[in-house]
């Protein structure tokens, strides 16, 4: 089956055409970075990087761009408040996200572009906008003219009193119209900044993207991925710089969004307290089992996000590395080598618009078999978990890995106590080898007694 998308731009789900069928090139919005990532910043990396591994696939060659934001007021403002350089900021905060988005089993994107390795292209953009009037300059500021390009709005399905309502940008006097946005602004006192024709100031947030995009992908490119609440204004305004910058031709021909994500059925916020930060929550679960939940729901749908829905993620994988490799002492799993072809059912539904919890199903269904003695429903269930970032590790790695959380035992701790317990055991201390038992209990620690010795694994 060919792949298709659901492309937001025309609100129908389309066959997917490449540009250039040898060399497929998509480009997905990256982080601002001045905090930790919460668990709906790692969706979209999650969603795109399932996307990436499939047109790896099917295609000779993908490029997959994804950008990272480090000059924005919100990095101005966290450095302000803690004190910190905004290079501080920004260099811890991008170490944390690498960090935690490769726990999260997610590749590095081929290019990753920061907006401030980019100003120079921003400027000329800028420059040709104004040019042909589709900008103009007010008091420091340049502001794109949204009036000029006659279907600003189409593409988010915006009215005119919407495109107002939701602009969210400044009333000021030097705007011609009150949905036009900044493409560039002034910078004062310590405000990072860079000299232009406009004079010293920084890019808005939209023009970032329309830059990095064009340096590493061209004019048009094949695929423009985000999350939903990125439709508009940013899609929305990076459309309108980049038609009106190019005499009309597309930025993007297809355009992907996920879903909103919510937390134990309510919106995320930390007035709530539900704020969850992949960074946190890798303290008590793996990251393989946050992405499992992540991938549970179709990307476009709404998600909704629980410790709970991460412990059944946890089971899940329980069961599946169990199929590749038997018991928590794994032997076998580190010998089963993936399928060279993906599942046929994995496949047709990836193919469909990237459903996941289809091929979840079908990963479902090819544990069934595999644990029922199926080797290649082992090697089928392992292709599928490489297009799916999952199933990387051996069955020990997955079982007897590293202590999630502080205070947790390290393997070679509980090795100790395991030995500690069978000497018990050995001299009928059965009071001791019950203490050690709970012990580890307490630590999330699972033995399982068998006829061939004791094994032990960390529980979900």
């Amino acid at each position: 089956m060919p792949l298709t998308i659901y492309n937001t731009a025309t609100r129908e789900k389309a066959l997917f055409k490449p540009i250039d069928p040898e060399h497929v090139r998509f480009y997905v919005c990256g982080p601002t970075v001045y905090d930790y990532a919460h668990i709906g910043n790692a969706r979209p990396v999650v969603v795109f990087d399932v996307l990436a591994r499939l047109l790896r696939r099917l295609y000779p060659k993908v490029t997959y761009v994804r950008n990272i934001t480090d000059v924005e007021d919100k990095i101005i403002a966290r450095a302000a408040s803690e004190g910190e350089s905004i290079s501080t900021i920004t260099t811890r905060t991008i170490a944390a996200f690498h960090e935690d988005m490769a726990a999260l089993g997610a590749l590095e994107p081929d290019a990753e572009p920061r907006a401030t390795q980019y100003i120079s292209e921003m400027i000329a953009i800028i420059e040709t906008l104004i040019a042909k009037d589709h900008a103009y300059e007010g008091e420091g500021h340049v502001l794109f003219h949204t009036p000029s390009m006659a279907d600003y709005g189409a593409f988010a399905r915006k009215n005119r009193d919407e495109l107002v309502i939701g602009a969210r940008v400044e009333v000021a006097p030097y705007k011609k119209d009150a949905a036009d946005f900044v493409l560039w602004k002034p910078s004062f006192g310590d405000t990072p900044g860079w000299d232009s024709p406009w004079g010293f100031g920084r890019p808005g947030w939209h023009i970032e993207c329309s830059a990095m995009s064009k340096a590493h992908l061209g004019i048009t490119f094949d695929i423009h991925g985000g999350g939903v609440d990125l439709v508009f204004p940013h899609h929305q305004n990076e459309i309108a710089q980049s038609q009106c910058a190019h005499d009309g031709a597309a930025l993007a021909n297809y355009w992907m969004h996920n879903g909103y994500l919510t937390v134990d059925g309510e919106k995320m916020s930390k007035s709530l307290g539900n704020f969850l930060t992949v960074h946190d929550l890798r303290q008590e679960f793996s990251g393989e089992a946050m992405r499992l939940k992540l991938l549970s729901a179709h990307y476009r749908q709404p998600l909704d996000f629980s410790r709970s829905g991460i412990r059944d993620a946890h089971n899940t994988l329980d069961r599946w590395y169990r199929a590749l490799g038997g018991d928590a002492a794994g032997d076998i799993g580190d010998n089963v080598e993936a399928a060279s072809e993906l599942p046929h059912d994995v496949q047709i539904a990836l193919e469909d618009d990237l459903n996941t919890p289809a091929a979840i199903a079908a990963m479902h269904s090819l544990a069934d078999a595999a644990l029922a003695g199926d080797d290649a429903a082992a090697r089928d269930l392992k292709a599928a978990g490489d297009v799916m970032g999952l199933l990387g590790r051996s069955a020990q790695s997955w079982f007897q890995g590293d202590a999630q959380g502080e205070g947790q035992l390290a393997a070679e701790a509980i090795d100790a106590l395991l030995a500690e317990r069978c000497a018990a055991r050995a001299d009928k201390d059965f009071a001791t080898s019950d203490r050690i038992r709970d012990e580890l209990a307490d630590q999330g620690v699972v033995l399982e007694d068998g006829p061939v010795g004791t094994t032990w694994r960390r529980a979900g």
